[in-house]
């Protein structure tokens, strides 16, 4: 059963192993994000993955929503 968890960000414990994709792939925003940490231009992985633009600037801000969601305690 797929659930939308955000825009067009979904999960389906059939797909990928239930981790969050882009609704209608099988590509997971974890991949995505760690393209762009390693480098990679949005141009090229939109031409690589045959991705919209909206679709990377969807799975930056699913992340920032997540991230902001997290708690920082210092030792």
């Amino acid at each position: 059963m797929e659930k939308k968890i955000y825009k067009n960000i979904v999960v389906n414990p059939d797909v990928m192993v239930g981790k969050p994709v882009i609704e209608g792939t099988r590509i997971p925003v974890d991949l995505i994000i760690t393209l762009l940490a390693q480098g990679v231009s949005i141009e090229d992985i939109i031409e690589d993955y045959d991705l919209k633009k909206q679709d990377v600037k969807t799975i930056l801000e699913y992340a920032a929503k997540v991230v902001q969601g997290e708690s920082v305690f210092s030792i």
